[in-house]
């Protein structure tokens, strides 16, 4: 069985277009807290952006099960690529926790989640102040959590592309890889065969 060297279109479609969609809601995240003028507009558009990455990332998981991502080169330390694995479960378990979180912390609000055309989606916590109270503070928490994962996301990828050189940040790169680039990876992946 040959293993790919790359990810498939629609995960590099959905791995960049929510790389855009998180940093843009983590910005939008900091200046509804810091901007009381723009508050209620920043709102507006932050509820329907995170029912879309809700979305995305449920998507994204059905793809990457249908489809298993390139394996690591195989001179990879077993200590980065258990923190490959680790920061990746984090990763996908913060995008669902995130907007499910902001949901319920909205419904226990009761304030409505206004999506495009007029559709209200339904609340899935029953009203309550002290709900409400503990969501915020945890959704806070894992905006914190998500934008540390992040940066550690990127340290990582420009550790491969930069350092490594090992064709893990090209099998994610929205641009085709270089045949030389692309002979090396293929060197360092593992062969089932032997």
């Amino acid at each position: 069985m040959t293993h790919p060297t790359r990810f498939n279109l629609p995960a590099r479609l959905l791995h960049w277009s929510m790389a855009a969609l998180i940093l843009a809601m983590l910005l939008i995240g900091v200046a509804m807290v810091t901007s009381l003028a723009d508050y209620h507009a920043l709102v507006a558009l932050h509820r329907p952006l995170g029912i879309l990455i809700l979305l995305l990332v449920l998507v994204r998981l059905a793809n990457r099960w249908r489809h298993p991502p390139p394996p690591l080169p195989s001179d990879l330390p077993a200590w980065q690529r258990l923190a490959a694995h680790a920061s990746h479960v984090a990763l996908y378990g913060l995008m669902l926790a995130m907007p499910l979180v902001g949901w319920a912390m909205l419904s226990a609000a009761r304030y409505p989640i206004a999506l495009v055309g007029g559709v209200v989606l339904p609340p899935i916590l029953p009203q309550s102040p002290m709900l409400y109270a503990w969501l915020r503070e945890l959704h806070t928490v894992l905006a914190y959590a998500l934008f540390a994962i992040v940066l550690a996301h990127l340290g990582a990828a420009l550790l491969h592309a930069l350092v490594r050189q090992d064709g893990v940040f090209a099998s994610m790169a929205p641009w085709r890889v270089r045949p030389a680039a692309a002979a090396l990876h293929l060197q360092q992946r593992p062969n089932p065969g032997r």
